[in-house]
């Protein structure tokens, strides 16, 4: 093994930057959004991955995680993924150290198809060229014109068809409004754009179905954490009651949670997070739980650390084009992809890697760490 590549180094930086508004969705507010980016070396060659996380996930893979994979080889990258998860055992997995493993995890796939000279599509194979996306923001904070002014710019000057509000405002205070605000969406994108919310677990039980069946009559097909995805009776109970498809997931941090979540029928398309779920490692393997079950799989945020991994699987639903990751991810990468018509391509310009590379320039100002 001494004459195969290693892993030598692994270092992070840390970057916040504003949002260009005020943001909230059901149930938190936020004026800012930190990325925390690792990059993976071996010789010459550098992988780079991120998580959207605490600036203390960069004290996890620092303190606890460097060491642990440097000097592994840099192919056997879910070697290194078992070691990560095993080295934050009394730290606790869930939560940060989970978004540091994945930050890294994906730092060393990027740097294993660069170090082989592919995308990471084609080191991975792909299951499909084009990846599906769709809008993402919506916020509670929006006023009536901006609202309007990112769904038409989603679905009329990127034609992207199906885009996504955030409801459940004020913890489901603001039940009315949640409606009139769906109602201007419907208004803004027109009949032939699909319809998504997502509730961020703001409601009851007893809220979620009434609104779920108001939301069924203005055509809604998407209805993301109308409950607590904490509350997975809940979620099977208001999945076999309502019309359009119930999805959660995206507080997954390892396999188990996936699969009591599939195994308890709350469901319709599970949402994993590879930023979150210790990685892309792990988000195949989601994947794979909810493919032999007959459920499909959507990314969730995060859209360029997703993108190739998502090309890889046969049952995925889409990826969440969320505004504020695609801002920050277009501000410090270049490489990035283009949404338009619906969907990205991941690999086709032969970059390899995820086809990122950070700008410094662009990037300087906003490290803090």
């Amino acid at each position: 093994m001494t004459d195969r590549p290693a892993v030598d180094d692994v270092d992070t930086a840390v970057y916040t930057v504003p949002t260009d508004g005020p943001e909230a969705d059901g149930t938190l507010a936020w004026d800012r959004t930190t990325l925390v980016l690792v990059t993976a070396r071996s010789g010459t060659t550098t992988g780079l991955g991120y998580t959207y996380a605490p600036a203390a996930t960069a004290h996890v893979v620092r303190e606890l995680l460097a060491g642990t994979v440097t000097g592994l080889p840099a192919l056997d990258v879910p070697r290194a993924n078992e070691r990560m998860c095993r080295a934050v055992r009394n730290a606790g997995l869930p939560g940060v150290a989970a978004q540091a493993t994945a930050a890294v995890d994906i730092a060393l796939w990027d740097l294993k198809a660069r170090l082989l000279g592919l995308p990471l599509v084609a080191l991975l194979g792909a299951a499909r060229d084009d990846v599906p996306v769709y809008g993402s923001g919506g916020f509670t904070t929006y006023d009536a014109e901006r609202q309007h002014r990112q769904l038409r710019g989603w679905a009329e000057d990127e034609g992207i068809p199906r885009v996504k509000i955030k409801i459940g405002e004020s913890w489901g205070g603001q039940e009315r409004r949640d409606l009139e605000r769906v109602d201007r969406a419907r208004a803004s994108v027109g009949d032939a754009v699909e319809l998504y919310v997502d509730a961020n677990g703001g409601y009851t039980g007893g809220q979620a179905a009434r609104v779920g069946g108001a939301l069924a009559d203005r055509g809604v097909t998407w209805f993301e954490e109308p409950v607590s995805s904490d509350h997975l009776t809940l979620l099977a109970d208001l999945r076999g009651r309502l019309p359009m498809d119930v999805t959660a997931g995206e507080y997954g941090y390892t396999l188990p949670y996936f699969e009591h979540m599939l195994a308890g029928g709350a469901v319709d398309c599970l949402q994993a997070d590879a930023t979150r779920c210790c990685g892309i490692t792990v988000w195949l393997r989601a994947a794979a739980l909810a493919h032999a079950r007959g459920i499909d799989i959507s990314g969730h945020c995060a859209p360029h650390a997703h993108a190739h991994a998502a090309a890889a699987v046969p049952n995925l639903r889409h990826l969440e084009w969320f505004h504020d990751h695609v801002r920050i991810e277009r501000l410090l990468f270049d490489g990035v992809l283009d949404p338009g018509g619906g969907s990205i391509t991941p690999g086709a310009d032969g970059a390899p890697g995820l086809g990122l590379s950070l700008v410094a320039e662009r990037a300087d100002p906003y490290r803090v760490q």
